[in-house]
């Protein structure tokens, strides 16, 4: 049952009041405190003001009107059995805004991005990608044996990757997971890290196992560690190897150099998917040395079967800074 647009006021202030059947639902809808509501009246410039089971939206009638548009997609999730949660709400209005930036007149209807849900089931709980951008990349790793994500920090590549893999694995599609990533010194050299090889190694590591205790129960990781179905290694560490029945991520891909991504991408075997990402603006390499996954792109983009997907500043799905940090950073960069 979808909420009933009680009444509404045809002005270039309007007032709109959304009536929403369960109780129950529009307390998430709100979020603690009144977050979500907090968020959607900051973004669009109206008011939103609850009264029982009715949401009363006070604004420009534009901005109302996007408002009620939002507030109903994300009610409509809530009865498909869905949460909504902060950055789901910071996503629907940054994609809802870029429609309007792409010309829509006053009165024109907005399409909200609802979308088919797209799902990653694993041991922990349920992944939903937030954006269509994410969505369509989730299906390329689902659909392809070798996939590329490529954009800025927070757009969900490595975490979706990761997802994508424990899914597999626990519906026996494969029989392991290999994550690697360049072992790039950023500012502090390896031989100053305490520790024997493994401790030096496993910070440049340590967003992969974040991923994957997200998704699995910490002792069956911890036994799945120890058997050597999951690895987790320096890229360095791939050489010689052949990768089959397993499903293997590059992270940080920006940061192989030519030979490296090759050597990776030659390692692929019988029944194995490889999923690559990297963020072009973060290349840690010395200076003069190319970057393996600027090659790749070059190299394989006509090749089937072969996917790339992209992300943008709107994909972030971290705190709603990390999206404005990045759009000034690309401004930036286009200006010089």
């Amino acid at each position: 049952m979808s909420p009933t647009d009680a009444t509404t006021t045809p002005a270039d202030a309007a007032r709109t009041v959304l009536e929403f059947p369960d109780n129950r639902l529009l307390i998430d809808l709100c979020g603690a405190y009144d977050a979500h509501l907090a968020a959607i009246e900051k973004v669009l410039e109206v008011q939103i003001v609850r009264r029982g089971n009715q949401l009363a939206i006070m604004g420009e009638a534009e901005g109302a009107m996007q408002a009620e548009q939002a507030l109903n997609t994300l009610y409509a999730r809530l009865e498909g059995g869905r949460s909504v949660e902060q950055a789901d709400v910071d996503s629907l209005l940054r994609m809802g805004n870029s429609e309007v930036d792409t010309g829509v007149q006053d009165g024109d209807q907005i399409e909200m991005p609802i979308g088919q849900a797209v799902e990653i089931q694993t041991r922990k709980k349920r992944v939903e990608p937030r954006t269509e951008a994410q969505k369509a990349y989730v299906q390329s790793l689902f659909d392809n044996e070798l996939a590329f994500g490529i954009g800025p920090a927070g757009t969900g590549k490595t975490y979706l990757a990761v997802a994508v893999g424990v899914s597999m694995f626990i519906g026996g599609h494969v029989d392991r997971i290999i994550l690697s990533r360049p072992a790039v010194e950023a500012g502090e050299k390896l031989g100053y890290l305490p520790g024997d090889m493994k401790d030096k190694v496993d910070p440049y590591m340590q967003p992969l196992y974040d991923a994957l205790n997200d998704f699995l129960p910490g002792k069956q990781l911890a036994k799945l560690l120890e058997e050597k179905r999951i690895e987790i290694a320096p890229l360095a560490f791939m050489r010689g190897r052949t990768l089959a029945n397993a499903y293997v991520v590059l992270d940080e891909a920006q940061n192989a150099t030519t030979m490296q991504m090759k050597m990776f991408l030659t390692r692929l075997g019988e029944g194995s998917r490889m999923v690559i990402t990297g963020d072009r603006t973060q290349i840690d390499l010395p200076r003069g040395v190319p970057s393996g996954l600027a090659d790749a792109e070059r190299l394989l983009n006509r090749i089937p079967k072969i996917s790339f997907n992209y992300f943008t500043s709107k994909d972030v799905v971290r705190h709603p800074l990390v999206a404005a940090i990045i759009e000034a950073y690309e401004a930036d960069t286009r200006q010089s």
